[in-house]
């Protein structure tokens, strides 16, 4: 995260400018008045979040006062709103109350500099924004913005800087920017943006800053004599697809910083790089780069960070230029083969080097003695995930100046005393996970190190907690997991700190916590408390404070705990997630538990009884609900908000009644809706479509009833189910047949994505992504998914009473993965355009009442790995070549019409090179006769055709299901 801090220092210098108005408006002493309607027009903005975290906005005082809030000391007038890291959240965008703060000057809603207490606004950008002519800078970045950006912000004279970072919904293009304009600063990293560069890009004559996801650029978008004269930092992300030509950056002289990452480069590092003398960083990460690392890097004099990660080049390190005594620090992370090999000797031994960075490379070999340690300007060493072995060297750890020491993840050996890092006053990280260390305590007594913040020992053989953390203060991030730590976890571990601190004790051998007073006001607050898979029993407890951050993470999973103690009716502000999942706790969900400000919930795999809390679902800001495996009765709580944020439900496997509550669709953000295995009935719920975020919808196991094809007219009824991925209505009393209409509405089944695509995940605004599990009836087995890829798309009807016939319009549905329509009364004939699904890897039909041919498209089914089609009412040969060579006879059998390979019942040879023609070339046999003996009349020609069509079925298919009669012409 160094180049990430360096990146946005360089930001916060750019936005410096702006900081003197806002002082000067409200710095000098002098008393301002806010304005009556601008104080209510900000009450109005407080109450259009969910959960406003702004206890100074209060009636009856001056809101030229108010946190996030700056006056202009001449006019009284609201200048400055700045709502950033407030953990502020709303689905329905900005309230329309700030249209009337018209002289706004800084707007700020961002969230990228707090990881615990991000801004979760989605909605689209209000147009009138384009309003505030004073608007110098517009910062909206890490949110859930939505829809098209009003294009006419851009064309505002005034603007200087406008974020819109990390709000991945959010599109538009590059507008046509007007000669007179003030933009130093431009980020729309992560956005869906078009990227094509405008002609008029030229105007922007003072931009100093542009950080863009380059998807669309391609070669020639750019004139390669393309200049922006102040240019200083530039950062451009690809997606891995782009080969775009980058030989105008050449002509950026003052560039500083420059970023490229993820772009199909196919070549070396070109020489125009070699034009940029006053770079002072240079980061070229997974561009596809190959051949050697060019000796004229050497050149770039100023250059102080290197970062060539994920690339394919060759070379010796250090050996392939003469390196400058300017690289400081030097970075050659990712190398696939450059820093394969011993780590030479030198390295550590350079006069100027102050950060190394060779992790996840293919270095083997051992580490070697530092030389004159003490005077070493070494402050950070990274070598993890490589193939280091032996014993690490007593002189690591007398580099005076270490800051940073990262090794996990090699094969490193032998013992580790933590004693020996008594004279590392500065050391603020230590990792020496995932080795084959016995990290102990070493000499006694351990002295403070006043800096430490990190400690990361996982799996290190540890048998008891190092004794100096009694002695850390500042503690940030302690992970222990994966040891033989048994016993009594202390209390001291999180007393007489500062920091909000976490702690990872998972995977050990704890059998209990000890009693500690939980509002002791000498101890520290915990973000982060993981005590899954250890041996704790008995009640629940939760020894914490609230964080006075952001989130709080209590992970109790996996242990044998019976009972929740009333210690959960705590009072935390902030966001908690709690997992208690895979536990013995039993008995009805304890009311208390609504006392918690939940963002995720999980209470999977326990053995609770009773109804649901209706506070759990009604509640405004949890996110995740899981309930997975218990014995919940009762119907769903009915009354849920306009507010509600839920992502997940998950009450899969209980024993819930009655309906799915109607109110439900006021959770617009629900991604996944699972009420698999319970005893609902109802009718489907229709309406869930209108939830345009819904792509996982699990009703099986239960009494649903009735069609599901009867939909309304219109663009409504077009989009809705748009974003469907998974859909399982296994094992319900639906019936009826099937629309050809309900398919055409899965539109994200029928668009072919390239990659491998991300895990479906719900987001937490504390945790980042946290992947969502389900288990499915895949490949004819039920499989657990720990990650669904967005990518992965199923359909499960099969145990209902659907009849009719299959619509052909599923052979839309291109990126289908598993199609499952077994145990129904389907008739007629299996589509042919199933052969359209290019990416299925289980079909199954069986157990239908289907008739006719097995269609030859579906042996273009290359990736089809489980076939069931048995107990139909199937004829003809079965076709042959591909896939179909590798399934067996139970894919085939209770077809009585069906003849050739794997079933025993072979088909005439003579025939085998026509078979399973399509049904098309059977009919137009009959249709020739028929045309033929037309001046015969029509009634001897038609029944000529239709006896001579059957004559050649049946000799086509060898069948003797009935005797072939002569024909004789009258």
């Amino acid at each position: 995260m160094r180049y990430r801090r360096s990146q946005l220092h360089f930001i916060l210098l750019l936005l410096a400018y702006y900081c003197p108005t806002h002082i000067a408006a409200n710095g000098n002493g002098t008393t301002v008045q806010c304005l009556p309607g601008q104080a209510s027009s900000l009450l109005q903005l407080k109450h259009s979040f969910h959960n406003p975290n702004l206890s100074s906005w209060q009636h009856g005082t001056d809101c030229c006062h108010w946190e996030g809030v700056g006056c202009d000391m001449a006019s009284s007038q609201v200048i400055t709103l700045d709502l950033s890291y407030r953990d502020l959240q709303s689905t329905r965008g900005l309230s329309p109350a700030l249209f009337n703060l018209t002289s706004l000057r800084n707007l700020s809603l961002a969230s990228q500099l707090s990881l615990l207490s991000q801004n979760s606004i989605s909605g689209e950008v209000p147009e009138f924004l384009a309003a505030f002519s004073s608007l110098s800078t517009l910062d909206l970045s890490d949110n859930e913005f939505e829809g098209q950006f009003p294009t006419k912000i851009f064309h505002l004279k005034k603007l200087r800087s406008i974020d819109l970072s990390l709000n991945t919904r959010l599109f538009g293009h590059l507008p046509n920017f007007p000669v007179q304009n003030s933009l130093e600063l431009l980020d729309l990293t992560d956005t869906n943006f078009t990227a094509s560069i405008p002609d008029s890009f030229v105007n922007l004559k003072f931009l100093r800053s542009l950080a863009l996801s380059m998807r669309e650029l391609a070669d020639g978008t750019i004139p390669l004599t393309f200049k922006l004269p102040s240019l200083q930092f530039l950062s451009l992300h690809g997606s891995g697809s782009e080969k775009p030509n980058f030989s105008w950056i050449g002509n950026l002289e003052r560039l500083r910083y420059l970023d490229l990452e993820h772009y199909n480069l196919s070549s070396p590092i070109t020489s125009w790089v070699g034009n940029l003398t006053s770079l002072t960083s240079l980061l070229l990460r997974d561009c596809s780069l190959y051949g050697r690392i060019p000796i004229w890097i050497g050149n770039l004099t100023n250059l102080s960070r290197l970062y060539l990660t994920s690339n394919n080049l060759q070379g010796e390190i250090l050996n392939s230029w003469n390196i400058s005594v300017n690289y400081y620090p030097l970075s050659l992370t990712g190398f696939i083969s450059i820093c394969a090999g011993d780590i030479p000797k030198c390295l550590f031994n350079h006069p100027k080097l102050g950060e190394l960075n060779l992790g996840s490379n293919q270095l083997s070999g051992h580490l070697v003695d530092v030389s004159a340690p003490r005077s070493s300007p070494l402050y950070y060493i990274v070598l993890s995930y490589n193939q280091l072995s032996g014993h690490i060297p007593k002189s690591f750890f007398q580099l005076t100046k270490l800051e940073d020491i990262l090794l996990e993840s090699n094969k490193l050996e032998g013992a580790v005393e933590l004693s020996l890092l008594s004279g590392l006053k500065y050391l603020e990280l230590l990792s020496l996970s995932d080795n084959m260390l016995s990290v102990t305590d070493g000499e006694y007594p351990f002295p403070s190190l006043p800096n430490m913040q990190n400690l990361y020992l996982v799996s290190c053989n540890l048998a008891k907690i190092p004794s100096m953390l009694r002695h850390q203060y500042e503690m940030d991030d302690v992970d222990l997991s994966n040891n033989n730590i048994d016993g009594v976890i202390p209390c001291w571990l999180w007393e007489n700190g500062e920091n909000s601190i976490r702690f990872n004790l998972s995977h050990n051998m704890f059998t209990s916590l000890e009693k500690c007073t939980l509002l002791n006001p000498t101890m520290r607050s915990l973000g982060f408390l993981d005590l899954s898979s250890n041996r704790l029993e008995g009640n629940l407890p939760i020894p914490l404070i609230s964080s006075t951050f952001g989130g709080v993470l209590l992970d109790y999973s996996n242990n044998s705990f019976s009972s929740i103690t009333p210690a959960v009716d705590m009072h935390i502000n902030n966001s908690i997630k709690l997992d208690l999942s895979k536990n013995k706790l039993n008995g009805d969900i304890p009311t208390s538990i609504c006392g918690g400000n939940y963002e995720i919930l999980d209470l999977s795999y326990n053995n609770l009884t009773g109804p649901i809390p209706a506070c759990l679902i009604q509640h405004g800001n949890m996110k995740v609900l899981k309930m997975r495996k218990n014995q919940l009765h009762g119907i769903l709580p009915e009354n849920i908000g306009e507010g509600c944020m839920l992502q997940t439900i998950d009450l899969n496997s209980n024993l819930i009644e009655g309906k799915i509550p109607r109110s439900l669709s006021n959770c617009r953000s629900l991604e996944v809706f699972d009420i698999g295995n319970n005893h609902i009935v109802d009718s489907f719920p229709t309406w869930l479509g209108s939830i345009s975020n819904l792509r996982v919808l699990i009703l099986r196991s239960n009494q649903f009833y009735g069609s599901i094809g009867s939909l309304t007219k219109g663009v409504a009824a077009r989009k809705i189910f748009s974003g469907m991925q998974i859909v399982d209505l296994d094992s319900n009393n639906f019936s009826g047949s099937l629309s050809s209409k309900w398919f055409d509405m899965l539109q994200t089944m029928m668009a072919n994505s390239s990659g491998e695509g991300n895990a479906l995940a719900f987001d937490s605004s504390f945790l980042g992504d946290q992947y969502y599990q389900e288990i499915l009836t895949f490949k004819g087995i039920e499989l657990t998914f720990t990650k669904i890829l967005t990518t992965f798309k199923m359909i499960d009807f099969s145990n209902n009473a659907f009849d009719g016939p299959i619509p052909a319009s599923v052979g839309k549905l291109i990126v289908l993965h598993g199609l499952n329509m077994s145990h129904n009364a389907f008739t007629g004939r299996i589509p042919s355009k199933l052969g359209d699904l290019a990416q299925l890897e289980s079909l199954d039909l069986s157990q239908n009442k289907l008739s006719g041919v097995i269609p030859r498209d579906l042996t273009s089914l290359t990736y089809l790995a489980v076939l069931n089609l048995s107990y139909n009412s199937l004829t003809g040969m079965i076709p042959e070549g591909q896939q179909f060579s590798s399934f067996t006879n139970s894919s085939f059998q209770g077809n009585e019409g069906l003849c050739g390979r794997p079933l025993s019942k072979q088909c005439n040879s003579s025939v085998t090179g026509t078979l399973n023609s399509s049904v098309s070339s059977q009919d137009s046999v009959g249709t020739i006769v028929l045309f033929v003996f037309v001046g015969s009349g029509f009634g001897v020609g038609f029944a000529a055709a239709v006896v001579l069509s059957v004559v050649w079925q049946a000799k086509r298919w060898n069948c003797n299901c009935f005797p072939v009669p002569p024909v004789t012409m009258i």
